[in-house]
């Protein structure tokens, strides 16, 4: 394929990061000149069929990079955390076989998130990427908290896929307790009307709905289904709050 060898001539010339952009590169070659592609797992991608899972795992696993790295230092329990996932998500063999380029990735400081996500927004739909956002914000409260400089890296990576505010702000509610989280995460301000807040818990409830990425792997529909609760749980405080029926 295109990929590989423009991947491997990165290399030569430019070692580890040559090969990642090369690779990158080399796909979005590949997805504009091959024809159908065969094959039986869960498409995450839904307008090129010659992207290969293994193209989106690359790419997610650069972004958890940028993530780890923000606050200046690699904690293990975030590499944890995405190792699980990884396991969880395309099983252990092949999670270990993908993570073999791990450490070589967190060493880069080269990738570009730009160009990374330039590339997932040719091939996913919008709310894959909101659950990619989902992803990166579980990473960096894996250590159990998220940090600001972390929240600030996610918040450039959303900017990047396209995410629009209100959703970053409402996915980033859902790991930042405060005093107005619940209205955050339902997209509305304190001062909304009963009959706005219902309408809200309505709009959000279908955006986050797990039937939206039903064509995404089992770890990512879970990922679905805790939005989908973090939002339900925050119409029940706000309905609490208010005495709504």
């Amino acid at each position: 394929m295109i990929k590989w060898f423009i991947a491997i001539l990165g290399y030569v010339f430019f070692r580890f990061p040559g090969a990642v952009l090369g690779f990158i590169l080399g796909s979005l070659l590949d997805s504009t000149t091959s024809g159908k592609s065969g094959g039986g797992f869960k498409k995450v991608f839904s307008q090129e069929p010659e992207v290969t899972p293994a193209d989106f795992e690359l790419n997610l696993l650069s972004l958890s990079s940028m993530v780890i790295k923000a606050d200046g230092k690699i904690n293990q329990t975030e590499l944890d955390y995405v190792r699980r996932y990884f396991v969880s998500a395309y099983g252990k063999e092949r999670a270990n076989a993908t993570f073999r380029t791990f450490n070589e990735i967190i060493k880069n400081r080269h990738v570009s998130a730009q160009r990374i996500c330039m590339y997932i927004n040719q091939h996913t739909r919008y709310p894959s990427r909101l659950q990619i956002l989902h992803f990166l914000f579980g990473i960096a409260n894996a250590d159990g908290s998220v940090s600001n400089s972390e929240a600030e890296e996610i918040r450039k990576i959303a900017g990047f896929l396209r995410i629009n505010l209100r959703d970053f702000e409402s996915i980033k509610a859902m790991f930042f307790k405060t005093g107005d989280h619940a209205y955050k995460i339902l997209e509305i301000e304190k001062d909304a009307s009963d009959a706005e807040v219902k309408k809200a818990f309505r709009t959000m409830a279908k955006k986050y709905h797990p039937d939206k990425i039903q064509h995404m792997d089992e770890i990512h529909i879970k990922g679905a289904e805790e939005k989908f609760r973090e939002v339900q749980k925050a119409y029940d405080q706000i309905k609490k709050e208010r005495g709504i029926a």
